[in-house]
């Protein structure tokens, strides 16, 4: 063949290929916002199961829920994969009310992972507010028979920022500002000190004759979170714990603070599940025609608290997964990567499935010998070197939903600059949607991040912020009223368009340097001593 006939033909080749990849992405608009499910998904989910807290009653029925969906949409090699968790833990029923000076019902929850009170608990309170073990030696002698207040009342706060708020030219410019990285080598040391002050209270408050524990809601507006982390087998609280609204709470410390104490009636109506101390990640794929070409994946946290209904947090990036592994498979797509979808479980007690799944299929690091069982995920960012696994170079790609419900408007680079241009490129066709921005802060706090930490190319998607971060997250009204069904057709379909872009692409994203333990950012710092 000629030189001039083997341009035209690669001309050629190159315009067919282009056309295909524009038909591909007009097919996944037009399945995604014309026939799309995710709503009616996220009902099935949300509504019917509910909450998902780790290993919860409700979790296994949304385990058993994902899996029927994988294979109902046809997805390959869909399967769970179990990692060391700890108890479970079921909401049944709770009520809070003050019986005296004057009956008022108060909007209260148990603390996730502490005791029942085994009926109906009745006793006066006393304001003890402790933050730290040094505050004990204050309060021996006085809690005996009481319901223990330990947080600051504080002030109310009305807030001055609007609650739902989207994404400006400006906000998205914000973002696209590169943020040098911190190290503190002591940090560890301060993360497992906390980590173990939940117990040292729990066993002084019990010895000291209290019946139970209350804390402040952390928002105002009568919400609510329940949050807790006492889940390991063998570290479950004496004491029953109660969270109440930052009103109520108030309330209650004024009235004890100009009379007599108020008198409590607590009921915390829960039970352990302990028939199996396994978590789940659940995973699903779409096989690649070129088993030597490797894997894209994207992913969601599919646990919650227990307070609401874990719809935007993170019921949200679990059904847009679903709907970009359903909208994919519906088209036939013959990716030249396999496509894998995950749903991870135990992100909120400290993004354990997805550390899980790094640890087994990606690279490992080193724990120190004199680490406790309970410390190795505190550690695990700590070890070095980093040891890759058989399969580290195998996943390209990685993209995360987990900021509620907004629309995708881009991606955080995470200092990988390198792979800006091709993030871009793939983003593109979506710019109309409000999908253009590839900036270069980076995101924590969820599942992409122990992909970076080991140097994969892993991503978190911008969104829009909308109500998530001021009165949804984490709270009793996170329910599917507050799921915008635009903008989850929107993400479903960019989610799907990304994938598709990345699964066949002739580039692959450069991958940073393999992580190796960095110098501390400032090696001349002092500090304050740290209470023990």
């Amino acid at each position: 063949m000629s030189a001039v006939r083997m341009l035209v033909a690669a001309a050629l080749l190159g315009v067919s290929t282009s056309a295909v990849a524009q038909s591909d992405v007009a097919r996944v608009i037009d399945e995604g916002m014309n026939r799309s499910q995710v709503m009616s998904t996220a009902h099935e989910l949300v509504d019917g199961i509910g909450a998902r807290l780790s290993n919860s009653t409700s979790m296994r029925r949304a385990e058993d829920w994902a899996v029927a969906k994988m294979q109902g949409y046809g997805l390959s090699n869909v399967r769970r994969e179990g990692f060391e968790f700890g108890r479970g833990w079921d909401l049944v029923n709770s009520e809070v009310r003050m019986i005296s000076p004057r009956p008022i019902k108060l909007t209260a929850i148990p603390v996730a992972w502490t005791p029942p009170t085994n009926g109906v608990l009745r006793a006066p309170i006393v304001i003890a507010p402790i933050s730290e073990r040094r505050h004990f030696d204050a309060y021996r002698g006085k809690l005996n028979g009481k319901i223990v207040l330990i947080s600051l009342p504080g002030d109310g706060s009305e807030p001055t920022d609007p609650y739902f708020r989207r994404h400006d030219d400006a906000a998205l410019k914000k973002l696209d500002e590169y943020r040098q990285p911190q190290h503190d080598e002591d940090s560890l040391e301060e993360r497992l000190k906390r980590q173990k002050y939940a117990a040292d209270l729990d066993q002084f408050l019990a010895s000291e004759g209290a019946l139970a524990w209350a804390r402040i809601s952390y928002r105002d507006g009568k919400l609510v979170h329940g949050a807790g982390y006492t889940y390991q087998v063998g570290m479950t609280p004496k004491l029953p714990g109660i969270e109440i609204a930052a009103e109520d709470y108030r309330r209650l410390a004024r009235l004890a603070k100009s009379g007599d104490a108020p008198v409590l009636e607590v009921q915390s109506d829960v039970r352990f599940v302990d028939s199996d101390t396994k978590a789940y990640n659940i995973i699903g794929e779409i096989p690649g025609s070129d088993p030597k070409a490797g894997y894209v994946m994207a992913g969601a946290h599919f646990d919650s608290w227990a307070a609401g209904d874990g719809a935007v947090d993170n019921g949200a990036g679990s059904v847009v997964v679903l709907e970009a592994a359903r909208i994919l498979r519906t088209l036939g797509v013959r990716p030249k990567r396999t496509i894998r979808f995950a749903l991870w479980g135990a992100e909120e007690q400290g993004l354990l499935g997805s550390l899980a799944y790094i640890d087994r299929h990606i690279a490992t690091r080193p724990v120190p010998a004199n680490a406790a069982a309970d410390q190795y995920t505190s550690y695990w960012r700590e070890g070095w070197p980093v040891q890759p696994r058989q399969g580290y170079g195998q996943l390209k790609a990685y993209f995360n939903m987990d900021n509620g419900s907004g629309k995708l408007r881009g991606v955080y680079a995470e200092g990988n600059h390198a792979a800006v241009p091709l993030l871009k490129e793939w983003m593109n066709p979506f710019a109309s949607m409000g999908a253009t921005a590839v900036v270069a802060a980076p995101t924590g706090g969820t599942d992409h991040v122990y992909m970076q930490s080991v140097g994969v190319p892993g991503f978190q998607f911008v969104q829009d912020p909308l109500d998530y971060g001021a009165r949804l997250h984490h709270t009793n009204i996170d329910t599917f009223d507050h799921l915008k069904a635009a903008d989850l057709r929107q993400a479903s379909v960019v989610m799907a368009g990304m994938l598709l872009a990345a699964a066949n692409s002739d580039k692959e994203l450069p991958r940073p340097p393999l992580p190796s333990k960095p110098l501390p950012t400032d090696p001349f710092k002092y500090d304050y001593p740290k209470d023990r």
